[in-house]
């Protein structure tokens, strides 16, 4: 298990229920280190003056918020400190909303809370009646000093708090050339839509996230297993053990390719291979769905 992120409580009304904050989520994949391939040294990062070139002590940097007119205003480190929002132990919650009134796109970070203390019985009514109203709580909490929204989610048996981006963090679709909304505006055919939807239905099943897995990093890992088994490796020294000195045409015929999507659809055939490829999407929404355990 994660080490504990936060300690505190939440906070709704009158009620107080004492929690502990969990990482959700972690970063998986295939981790790749920058080497010199004259030398297979491994290469790292360095904190470098853009104009002079020249490497520079953490000491002599300052932090700086450039102006419009190009100047800078610069802040210390207690300048900062004291003006970041002050430190709280609680999540507060503001309101409660349905669920799928909250756009994908705000969901951010995924955090388990496990209650602390004697607060399991109130950590149990906050979630069940949560699931029984068909709600999620909206709340504020502060967390590695900086101020967040969230959403506090049921979720099996655990309450899940998803932080949520605030609205300037989103960019404006009108910066996207976006097909017009509407079957007419869009210039769809009836038969199109037809077979669209015949499509999607063919492809719907239910939801399983052991079905899908991170075919890239698969991949990868099977290329290393031959090279390896093929002796094609290279020794790198490490820093530590390294001598001082080596320091056009764009239609679309959208009948056609909906005609051809529905003929490779065999009867029976299961919902998987059409919504694999989204593997990824599917991973990170996992765990921004409200869902209610089984009986």
């Amino acid at each position: 298990m994660p080490r504990v992120t936060w300690k505190g409580a939440i906070t709704f009304g009158l009620v107080h229920v004492p929690v502990a904050l969990y990482p959700a989520s972690q970063e998986v994949g295939i981790d790749f280190d920058w080497l010199d391939k004259r030398s297979m040294d491994p290469v790292g990062y360095k904190r470098v003056n853009k104009r002079t070139g020249r490497e520079i002590q953490a000491d002599d940097i300052v932090k700086g918020i450039k102006q419009a007119d190009g100047e800078y205003v610069i802040l210390s480190e207690d300048q900062i400190e004291a003006a970041y929002p002050k430190s709280t132990q609680t999540i507060e919650i503001e309101s409660f909303v349905k669920a799928s009134e909250i756009p994908f796109t705000l969901l951010s970070t995924p955090y388990y809370l496990e209650p602390v203390g004697r607060g399991e019985k109130v950590y149990a009514l906050l979630r069940e009646a949560m699931f029984e109203a068909g709600v999620i709580g909206i709340a504020r909490v502060v967390m590695h000093t900086k101020e967040r929204l969230a959403a506090l989610i049921p979720s099996g048996a655990a309450l899940v708090l998803n932080t949520i981006r605030w609205a300037g963090e989103i960019r404006p679709l009108a910066e996207l050339k976006l097909p017009a909304e509407g079957k007419t505006a869009a210039g769809l055919k009836p038969g199109e839509l037809k077979m669209a939807a015949q499509l999607i239905g063919d492809m719907t099943g239910p939801w399983k996230l052991d079905d899908y897995s991170d075919k890239f990093s698969d991949a990868i890992l099977a290329l290393v297993s031959k090279k390896v088994e093929a002796g094609e490796t290279a020794t790198v020294t490490a820093l530590e053990d390294a001598p001082a000195e080596a320091r056009a045409n764009n239609v679309v015929d959208l009948t056609e390719l909906l005609a051809k999507s529905l003929a490779k659809r065999k009867p029976g055939s299961s919902a998987e291979d059409g919504t694999r490829s989204k593997a990824a999407t599917a991973k990170k929404s996992a765990t921004k769905t409200t869902t209610r355990r089984r009986a």
